[in-house]
């Protein structure tokens, strides 16, 4: 029995450690080779988004933004990534440290737990950072333009369940 919650123990561990670094992989600013060819106007398709927004730049596409808004939109998501960097490198030092408490012969669940706790509450600080800049940026479009962004995210989440849909078929 005590070994079976030990199992447990770690799949949720392991599983919560994915959870919370799959969102940071993503986020991460690195430029890959692709990012480079496509500034050169080589390789094929397109980069998501505009001028360094990310996934927020994917969203505004087609929202006809002023040359002003593009500017003040980037000055949002460059202080937040200069604000999170810190966070976003102590949450990954977390999961490597949670990563290495479930390696080996033994576990120490104490260690998991608190680590687990840890990234926890750091997760929390950056999704509110998230969120600070989701409102800065939305603060800078018009009424109009948010109005499209609300149509292009619900004609977003129809694709999505549509997807989503057929997969369970």
């Amino acid at each position: 029995m005590k070994k079976l919650g030990k199992i447990k123990i770690l799949a949720i561990a392991g599983l919560a450690a994915l959870a919370l670094s799959v969102p940071i992989v993503l986020a991460q600013t690195t430029r890959t080779n692709r990012d480079k060819e496509t500034e050169r106007g080589e390789g094929h398709g397109h980069r998501w988004g505009g001028p360094g927004e990310g996934m927020h730049g994917m969203m505004l596409r087609g929202i006809n933004l002023t040359d002003d808004q593009k500017s003040k939109i980037k000055q949002i998501t460059q202080s937040f990534r200069e604000r999170t960097q810190p966070l976003r490198q102590e949450l990954q030092t977390k999961r490597e440290a949670l990563h290495q408490a479930g390696e080996g012969s033994t576990f120490d669940e104490a260690l998991a737990t608190q680590k687990l706790t840890e990234t926890a509450g750091l997760e929390a600080k950056l999704m509110g950072e998230q969120f600070k800049m989701r409102q800065d940026i939305l603060a800078v479009l018009t009424p109009e333009q948010k109005t499209q962004l609300e149509q292009k995210r619900a004609e977003f989440k129809a694709r999505e369940g549509e997807r989503r849909g057929r997969k369970g078929e």
